[in-house]
């Protein structure tokens, strides 16, 4: 009972310093993946990486139990499926929480439940309910006492506000009005805060050409070409900016204020068919890292400075079995053995991962298992790679699947004896490739920085650093800190 206690009271310490550190960038995952990680490789991978707040889509047992003890901040999610009867079941919503929430709390570090994934605009006719679910949920919360650790919203669409720019004049669709009154009051009356999926990459495609896609990249724009609001004046430079406030002006218009804005997700394509000539690794490459950089100025858009954007990226794998279009299997920030799609800047110009110039011999991702372990025991024993790294409890054990070994061994081999005629083959089981594999801790032979070790993801999920690289808070924070702890200590 006291281990609990002190652990609750770490956990809303710890809730209320990441609002002094400022805004994040977290990560959502998705499962539609066929070759879908193990949940605790996935956790190793989000970990390697640095990634402290991510996004589930349902509230899978293994991934929850396999997040326990990492610390890392977790949003659980209801499914369109459950909506209707958590709604219409207070008794429903009670056991939902107690099963998914409670059960793994406080171990597993879990701040928000999102209920339903764009209902407005996917599952109409659950819209009726939407918000009694949301308030059976909550009151499952209170009466489990977890009220003031874990929020409880919704993540919409931005095609609920059907006219998003100019900013100023956007309102929600007037069809949904008493939905969208009733979920704004209760945001307010719980203290929670708005999600909004955001996707400049839709709003550029979808646009006519009306806004160049620049303004869509957070590229800058030349003076003629400045994005302004007729009726407040105020410069817009990203895409992401103007539907934030777009959101944040559309609340104001049914009389609701400062309701905070999480962006739950956000993203852009790296691959896309022949008629999608604007999903490209180039693209996404740009989009993300300059959003991470928008993100961790710890600054609102222009009708609300002062609130920073909380972000998730969509995503951290491709979710290659999702129907539709080309681009929309292919948002991933990470392969499945956890190399990145394209260098991600972290905050410096030194902290780049992703693709080099080195040349890296990996395991294929259509490999069969069995020609991987053959090809892994010929590297490891007669063609003599260095394989200890991927040995238990070693840097590169983890994730512990056959082809994440064998890559390591197989770039092993190649990097020493490609000079002298070594190949990358194995059995038809290997490629060559540029994109460093390299993750965390594990880093693979031929990096450039293998020195020096590597990060991956920002640390702005651990709270922005200023422009100065300094550290240090304001006075007023460093007092909330001091604050902070006594509290803990009268918790205790």
């Amino acid at each position: 009972m006291i281990l609990e206690r002190y652990l609750g009271s770490m956990l809303l310490v710890l809730s209320m310093l990441s609002n002094v550190l400022g805004a994040f960038v977290g990560v959502n995952i998705g499962t539609d993946v066929s070759s879908m990680p193990s949940a605790s490789d996935v956790v190793a991978i989000v970990k390697a990486h640095q990634i402290t707040h991510i996004r589930l889509y349902d509230a899978d047992p293994h991934m929850l139990k396999a997040l326990a003890g990492s610390g890392i901040e977790v949003t659980v999610g209801v499914t369109n499926e459950e909506v209707l009867g958590i709604g219409e079941s207070a008794s429903a919503a009670a056991a939902w929480i107690n099963k998914n929430v409670a059960a793994h709390m406080p171990s597993t570090n879990i701040t928000a439940i999102a209920v339903g994934s764009e209902v407005l605009t996917s599952v109409p006719h659950a819209a009726p309910i939407l918000v009694t679910a949301m308030n059976n949920l909550h009151k499952a919360l209170v009466a489990a006492d977890l009220n003031f650790q874990v929020k409880v919203s919704t993540p919409q669409s931005m095609d609920i506000i059907p006219k998003p720019f100019p900013p100023s004049t956007a309102t929600f669709n007037s069809s949904w009005n008493s939905t969208i009154y009733q979920l704004l009051q209760f945001l307010k009356n719980t203290n929670s805060y708005y999600m909004l999926n955001a996707y400049p990459y839709y709003g550029y495609t979808n646009g006519n050409g009306i806004f160049p896609i620049d303004y869509a990249l957070f590229k800058p724009l030349p003076s003629v070409k400045q994005i302004v609001d007729p009726n407040t004046l105020f410069h817009y430079n990203s895409m992401f900016d103007a539907m934030v406030d777009a959101t944040y002006y559309s609340m104001d218009a049914l009389n609701f204020s400062v309701i905070p804005i999480v962006v739950t997700e956000t993203g852009w394509p790296w691959q896309g068919g022949s008629n999608e000539p604007d999903a490209t690794v180039e693209n996404a490459e740009t989009f993300i890292n300059k959003l991470i950089q928008r993100v961790s100025n710890n600054s609102g858009p222009p009708s609300q400075p002062t609130i920073p954007i909380n972000t998730y990226i969509y995503e951290l794998f491709n979710e290659d079995k999702r129907p539709g279009p080309i681009s929309e299997k292919n948002w991933g920030l990470l392969f499945t053995n956890g190399t990145a799609v394209f260098p991600l800047s972290l905050g410096g110009p030194s902290q780049i991962t992703g693709n080099s110039t080195a040349v890296f011999c990996v395991a294929k991702d259509d490999a069969s298992e069995d020609k991987l372990r053959d090809g892994l025991n010929w590297a490891c024993g007669q063609g003599q790679a260095n394989c200890s790294a991927i040995q238990s409890g070693q840097p590169c054990y983890l994730p512990n699947n056959i082809k994440n070994h064998a890559s390591y061994a197989y770039n092993d081999y190649y990097q020493k004896m490609h000079t002298v005629g070594g190949t990358c083959d194995f059995d038809g089981t290997a490629t060559t490739t540029t994109i460093n594999p390299s993750y965390g801790s594990c880093i693979f032979t031929g990096s450039s920085n293998s020195s020096t070790g590597r990060e991956s993801l920002p640390p702005t999920a651990l709270g922005p650093i200023s422009p100065g690289g300094s550290t240090k808070l304001p006075l007023s924070k460093i007092q909330f800190l001091i604050s902070a702890t006594c509290l803990l200590v009268v918790l205790l």
